[in-house]
């Protein structure tokens, strides 16, 4: 592993990147924040699924 070349394209990258526009971000959070509804709202419905099912989950 050649640690010089490693730093150095990790240089590179951080020199290539950029902060985000406000709108930019606004609709990465938005979609993020969407999914992590989603996600929950999914595993809400299994635990209630489960939950109604006789001998089945708590």
């Amino acid at each position: 592993m050649d640690v010089p070349y490693d730093l150095n394209s990790y240089i590179r990258v951080l020199k290539l990147a950029s902060t985000p526009s406000t709108e930019e971000f606004t609709q990465v959070s938005k979609i993020a924040g969407a999914g992590i509804i989603l996600v929950g709202f999914i595993g809400f419905l299994i635990y209630a699924i489960m939950s109604l099912l006789p001998g089945v989950g708590v």
